[in-house]
């Protein structure tokens, strides 16, 4: 087992968290501002889409953060139990500093261009650490 390859699940689950807080310290406020009360009965989505856009933002990342990434997770993890090598290693990292750049773009700024240009690399970089999983499993 080759655990090193798992730093970059810890940040980036680490990261996530941070995501979290920052949604909420900037979508509780900005709730209150606007004195919106919250309706269970509301269709879901209708209350959150109120918010301005620069909040929104926080919690649509938090989300992507759900999505692409757990399998990263599962790649990660299964790399790190077959024995992944420098370069899965080096990979994973290039991932995670990717999946933050991102976060950091869809929080602040919201280009979508520039947004698009990371999650398109990233994805990359995780369809290149799922094959390096599959030839590592197919050897075995």
């Amino acid at each position: 087992m080759n655990a090193t390859v798992l730093a970059p699940v810890i940040i980036l689950a680490m990261w996530t968290h941070v995501m979290f807080f920052w949604m909420y310290v900037t979508r509780i406020p900005a709730m209150r501002r606007m004195g919106m009360p919250l309706d269970p009965q509301a269709v879901r989505g209708t209350q959150m889409a109120q918010l301005p856009a620069r909040v929104r933002w926080k919690a649509d990342n938090y989300n992507h953060l759900m999505e692409q990434p757990t399998v990263f997770y599962a790649v990660a993890i299964s790399l790190a139990l077959l024995g992944a090598s420098t370069w899965s290693l080096r990979v994973a990292w290039i991932y995670v500093g990717l999946r933050i750049l991102h976060s950091l773009v869809q929080a602040l700024w919201n280009r979508i261009e520039v947004r698009f240009t990371l999650f398109a690399l990233s994805s990359i970089a995780l369809i290149v650490l799922t094959v390096q999983a599959l030839r590592l499993i197919l050897r075995s």
